[in-house]
């Protein structure tokens, strides 16, 4: 039996204002598009049109395959410079993202050590006992 008065919150019970939803998905979205408009045309000014991994050239015709990359993930880090971007064909861009996500799970599963934290340390050295056998036979 569905409410004709619309969708409700799935813990509160209370109806959803599906227009203010709308006003912020749609300002969200053009926030994001007007920051990632206003770098990349720096980032094109600044660099080749050459992707920073594979080395593919780019042309007006195929820029839009070209993307910038935020080498901290930070993308609200976006210095004038441009020492926070390097220009990425599409596919090494989703490699790049691909490989950070794998990191982030390898550290959330506890597989890999964390910065600064000290891991196993080896105790067994193979050639304790060398120095001694040397000397016997001399």
């Amino acid at each position: 039996m569905t409410s004709s008065r619309g969708p409700r919150h799935a813990k509160t019970g209370k109806p959803i204002d599906s227009a203010k939803l709308d006003r912020v998905v749609a300002d969200a979205r053009k926030a994001s598009e007007e920051r990632a408009a206003g770098y990349r045309e720096q980032a094109l000014k600044l660099y080749d049109w050459v992707c920073g991994r594979c080395a593919r050239t780019f042309t007006r015709e195929n820029l839009r395959e070209l993307t910038v990359h935020h080498k901290d993930m930070n993308h609200d880090n976006n210095p004038p410079d441009g020492s926070n971007w390097e220009l990425l064909c599409v596919y090494c861009h989703d490699n790049e993202h691909q490989k950070y996500e794998e990191h982030l799970a390898a550290l959330a599963g506890g597989r890999v050590a964390k910065p600064g934290v000290a891991g196993k340390q080896t105790t067994h050295n193979p050639f304790e006992g060398l120095a001694d056998l040397l000397k016997k036979d001399s």
